[in-house]
């Protein structure tokens, strides 16, 4: 397949680096042009939202949900407008973005009536050497909260930092990606509709230099977003001043069909999984490792469900790929697999057409080629044939990357997964654990800590503060310099009888 020569979709900044435009990635066409925020501008954006902390925070629980519902309604009103947006900055097609709204909509309904009971005030018990206090436990608010977003998902994944710190009570600066930066900004303009009063959720946009300077601004902490490598360098920014952080980063996800999984489900899954969003998916399925009972018959469906999808502008199912240097990745893993024995059942070396990559299925792929090891986020997929589920496992959890993972099973699903190294796993579903605004979502390893979404995404923008308050003095004074030698013994037979009976 020829490749088409189009104008680079990567920001590019212009007047003397004060603004950058953003192209669409299928047509190279400026879709909009935006300023890049020098530090002294995120500085005084940070400086506000403090400001605007203290009186959001001082809402209470209730008022902030009333708000919170209402921005939902904004969203929700004009997400046909929204959608528009994320196609135009980064090519996903219009139903899938309609699609990560609702799913953002649904956690954003959460964090909103949730919070009052997961973060507010609550009594604790003492236990005997202290059961003269009254204890006391609450969450609260870091004060701002800085979001640096990513563009793949730039409403569903932001809005899983930013709605859960607004909901605990923060304000919020949010540097989306210099791809969507429309987004962020369509965002914070329906808050501002209905709250006024206040910058409690900003937006700053720029390139590498305004998320390095948000990093340093003297926020709360940094919810972070993005490939691993990134990852490190806004870490090693954040240590500067001890600045906290969470940590979404990459993946290599894999899918696992076990002998008696239902193989027309899995192959849908897998095809789903590897190739929507063109495969730009954090949690995508870009290794499917299948029981070699089933092996030839699964590659089969699999073909099938994933022959008749095209990558392409307009009404195809599968845009282009946002990233102009991730084509050379995707093109290097592909190649590179080639060369070393394996086989293009779907797609292949020419699969790239300009920002286009066709679905892309390899098989007898070693272990250790990039398109194994390394994350290609792309429309591609690798299978392999496993003797067993033991040998699933232990290829599964060979790589530094921890986030999702997919089982396909009627009878061991659970088995399987207990064994699997990963911040999440749904069984005999794609990625279902992410949907549910209930669960925490995050990784481990190398794709990073920290949760956003459920009671733990909640608890992730705040502080714990204990609280306790003396009822009564004790007959025995056990904190103080006056304690007598009778004191001492009384206490030691008192931790005898509570813990030393215990073998």
């Amino acid at each position: 397949m020829g490749r088409t020569t189009l104008p680079s979709p990567a920001p590019v900044t212009t007047q003397a680096e004060s603004t950058f435009d953003v192209r669409s990635p299928a047509t190279g066409a400026v879709v909009g042009s935006y300023p890049v925020f020098a530090a002294a501008e995120v500085e005084a954006a940070v400086a506000d939202a403090r400001r605007a902390a203290d009186w959001w925070a001082g809402l209470g629980f209730t008022e902030r949900a009333r708000r919170l519902d209402a921005w939902r309604g904004e969203i929700t009103r004009g997400r046909a407008e929204l959608a528009r947006i994320m196609h135009q900055e980064m090519g996903k097609p219009l139903s899938d973005a309609r699609l990560e709204i609702a799913m953002a909509l649904e956690h954003l309904a959460w964090a909103a009536s949730n919070a009052r009971q997961v973060l507010g005030p609550r009594s604790v018990r003492p236990g005997l050497l202290a059961l003269n206090q009254e204890c006391t436990l609450e969450y609260r608010p870091f004060g701002v909260v800085g979001v640096i977003g990513p563009w793949n998902y730039p409403v569903f994944t932001p809005l899983g930092s930013v709605s859960f710190a607004l909901a605990a009570g923060n304000a919020v600066v949010f540097k989306p990606s210099e791809y969507t930066p429309g987004v962020g900004l369509w965002l914070a303009q329906r808050f501002a509709d209905v709250v006024p009063e206040q910058p409690v959720f900003q937006v700053i946009t720029g390139l590498g230099e305004t998320g390095a300077a948000l990093c340093r601004a003297g926020v709360g902490k940094i919810g972070f977003t993005g490939s691993t490598a990134t990852g490190k360098r806004v870490m090693a920014a954040c240590a500067e001043t001890l600045t906290p952080v969470l940590m979404e980063l990459g993946g290599k996800d894999a899918l696992i069909v076990d002998a008696d999984a239902d193989l027309d489900a899995a192959a849908d899954a897998a095809v789903w999984g590897g190739m929507s969003n063109a495969g730009q998916t954090c949690l995508g399925v870009e290794r499917v490792y299948v029981h070699t009972d089933v092996y030839d018959e699964f590659l089969t469906k699999l073909v099938a469900c994933a022959e008749n999808l095209r990558a392409g502008s307009g009404a195809a199912k599968i845009g282009p790929i946002t990233m102009p240097k991730q084509i050379a990745i995707i093109r290097h893993h592909i190649e590179d697999a080639l060369s070393r024995g394996a086989r293009a059942l779907l797609g292949g070396a020419g699969a790239i057409d300009g920002q286009f990559v066709q679905p892309t299925i390899l098989v007898d792929v070693p272990e250790d080629a990039a398109a194994v090891t390394d994350e290609t986020f792309g429309p591609t997929l690798t299978v392999a044939r496993v003797r067993d589920m033991d040998e699933a496992i232990e290829r599964v959890n060979a790589g530094p990357y921890g986030l999702g993972s997919t089982v396909f099973s009627r009878r061991n699903g659970r088995q399987i997964a207990d064994r699997i190294r990963a911040g999440g796993t749904s069984i005999n579903a794609y990625v279902a654990h992410a949907t549910i605004a209930r669960l925490p979502l995050g990784g481990v390893g190398d794709s990073g800590f920290g949760r956003v979404h459920g009671p733990d995404g909640l608890k992730e923008f705040t502080y714990a503060k204990s609280t306790t308050r003396q009822r009564f003095a004790l007959p025995l004074a056990l904190t103080t310099f006056t304690r007598s030698t009778t004191t001492d013994a009384v206490v030691d037979r008192l931790v005898t009888q509570l813990h030393g009976r215990n073998r």
